[in-house]
């Protein structure tokens, strides 16, 4: 992918990641160590249910982080797939007598629609992943 265009994409995920970690991720590693210290306080509890608590404790930021995991690679592969395509349509260029220029022009410009249409996916996948962030755990 043109360095330019991997950039774009780069900046505008990173910006929705910080997004998510400032809005809704930080908040919830806050009430994780309040409940584990609060499992902790508990001196009548054994260490099995120590740990116990603090695995339920955990477990709705560990269910948090393996969403949002799960949406960028998504979003990861599919842009991948995508600019496969457009590699696939330059060589099939060149093997049919393309010139060089031309088809390096073409591969750009496949490319960054690619990377286009994949910009515009990004609020749409922010806003379906704060949905589900803000309903885990409750």
């Amino acid at each position: 992918m043109a360095e330019l265009q991997q950039l774009r994409v780069q900046e505008a995920v990173d910006s929705m990641v910080k997004c998510l970690e400032r809005e809704n991720i930080r908040k919830m590693q806050g009430l994780m160590f309040r409940c584990s210290a609060g499992c902790c306080e508990d001196s009548h509890a054994s260490m099995q249910q120590v740990h116990q608590c603090i695995e339920r404790c955990h477990a709705p930021l560990a269910q948090a982080q393996a969403l949002v995991t799960s949406e960028l690679e998504k979003f990861q592969d599919r842009l991948a797939r995508c600019t496969m395509h457009c590699n696939d349509k330059a060589k099939d260029s060149i093997d049919a007598g393309s010139k060089e220029l031309q088809v390096k022009r073409q591969l750009e410009s496949c490319v960054t629609t690619c990377v286009d249409d994949h910009m515009n996916l990004i609020p749409t996948m922010t806003k379906k992943m704060k949905e589900s962030l803000s309903s885990i755990g409750k």
